[in-house]
């Protein structure tokens, strides 16, 4: 499954950037940004098949 990731930004939460990744990365991902404070929104990528 993929997964899109959007950073927030701090003031006021709007998208920075954005990632579309496998399911692997996205703990990589999260526990990168937890170890920053860094704000992420994270969902299902619309339109890629499961794997």
């Amino acid at each position: 499954m993929r997964f899109e990731i959007r950073r927030l930004d701090e003031a006021d939460g709007s998208t920075v950037d954005s990632t579309v990744v496998d399911a692997a990365s996205v703990n990589r991902i999260v526990q990168q940004a937890a170890a920053i404070g860094q704000r992420l929104w994270i969902r299902p990528a619309e339109g890629c098949p499961a794997s």
